[in-house]
């Protein structure tokens, strides 16, 4: 292996680092709760969100655009609003069956759209799907930004997020907020 290929892998080797860290410990609370396909489902909500802000004029169809992040962590929100709302321990469906339901219709709603967009599919398809091995070692510093914030917050709070996703009843019991 020469030094040309440990440069072109290093970004992509740092990112997956750091994603596989945060990512380990996310993994127990979505196991504990039981909504093992939600990140699946968040994903492709966020990827609906990106399809219709391409096609809104604000973004003049450049998938790069701000907006085009910006719409679609809002409907990442969205979508973590309604997972988050819907928990319930008597519900007549299970949660897991109301994010799939979410998954298969957001991605639908996101074919629809995209065949809607008549110029930037093909690279619209690949923006959704990604590729780490075209990572940048900017897009790692940010990755790397976020993620520490997200971790400190989980550090700050890992007593009461641990608390839910174990013991919920207990949790509730005492008095932490199990929706929010």
């Amino acid at each position: 292996m020469d030094t040309s290929m440990l440069a072109f892998l290093a970004a992509p080797f740092a990112a997956s680092l750091i994603l596989t860290g945060i990512h380990t410990y996310l993994g127990v609370h979505v196991v504990e709760r039981g909504v093992i396909f939600v990140d699946l489902s968040l994903a492709q909500i966020a990827a609906l969100g990106a399809t219709i802000a391409i096609l809104l004029p604000v973004s003049n169809g450049d998938p790069h655009a701000p907006v085009v992040y910006w719409i679609s962590l809002a409907f990442t929100f969205l979508g973590a609003l309604v997972f988050s709302s819907i928990r319930s321990r008597r519900a007549r469906i299970p949660q897991e069956a109301i994010i799939g339901i979410c998954y298969a219709v957001a991605s639908a709603a996101a074919i629809l759209a995209m065949s809607k967009a008549t110029s930037e599919s093909e690279h619209l398809k690949d923006m959704l799907v990604g590729n780490i091995l075209a990572v940048s070692w900017g897009e790692v510093g940010k990755t790397a930004l976020l993620y520490g914030a997200i971790g400190a917050f989980h550090y700050v709070f890992r007593h009461k997020f641990l608390a839910i996703s174990l013991d919920p009843r207990r949790a509730e019991a005492e008095g932490s907020p199990i929706r929010l």
